[in-house]
């Protein structure tokens, strides 16, 4: 018996060892990427949600919002298929797809050798549409400036309270589909209260992509930030 338990403390701790130097390669990739980000100006969000929250029919009213006020190119994580990438290219903006296979979440070193294909210099604003999941790329820094998490109210009131660890390290949350919340019997209150929880510094746009409520506001918003990006390059010039 007491050689069993020594076995799953060894097994365990490599397993922990392994974890760590993961993580610890992946900040330090993502540390680059940040520093080249800051270098040339460049607001880079990381927009994560659950599975069908909406993110890419969201990133498209934003683009749509910020046409020929913005320079943009998009970043598409997904298991499989290209098709994201594709919605967001009919718009005329740039994306390259990542395909992960079975891993739930992008790493720096992914996003890395995507931006390999884009001319970071050109741009003001770069998305990441991370891999749907609300727990692994959580803990996966991409050297975004920004993290962006959609919330849709068809998950239910209590999801930033089930996966706090998502939502406490969100700058800003975008609760979603607030046409649904009478017909998902979900009371908006609620649900930021829930947010507040566990991120009391969160900034909360409550929108619809069907109806266009609360779209004004975000890409307001969004543009002050990507002015604030360019404008402490020119500080520190």
């Amino acid at each position: 018996m007491e050689a069993i338990t020594e076995g799953i403390a060894a097994r365990t701790t490599e397993r922990i060892s392994v974890q760590t130097n993961v993580l610890n390669a992946n900040q330090q990739t993502a540390a680059e990427n940040r520093q080249m980000f800051e270098d040339h100006g460049l607001l880079v969000i990381n927009l994560m949600s659950a599975p069908g929250a909406g993110k890419t029919t969201l990133l498209e009213a934003t683009i749509k919002s910020l046409r020929g006020r913005c320079r943009l190119a998009v970043i598409e994580g997904d298991l499989q298929t290209d098709l994201d990438a594709q919605r967001i290219q009919a718009l005329g903006v740039r994306s390259h797809q990542i395909t992960t296979g079975t891993v739930c979440h992008l790493d720096a070193r992914m996003v890395a050798r995507a931006l390999t294909v884009f001319p970071v210099d050109e741009l003001d604003l770069l998305v990441i549409e991370n891999v749907g999941n609300l727990i692994c790329p959580a803990s996966f820094d991409l050297g975004e400036g920004l993290r962006v998490v959609v919330c849709s109210v068809a998950e239910g009131a209590e999801k930033p309270r089930k996966y706090p660890v998502m939502f406490h390290k969100a700058a800003v949350v975008l609760i979603n589909k607030i046409d649904l919340a009478a017909a998902s019997d979900v009371d908006l209150v609620e649900l930021e209260a829930n947010i507040r929880s566990v991120n009391p510094t969160a900034t909360i746009f409550k929108l619809s992509c069907k109806s266009g409520v609360g779209l004004d506001e975000w890409t307001e918003w969004l543009q002050h930030a990507v002015a604030a990006r360019q404008a402490s390059v020119l500080v520190g010039a």
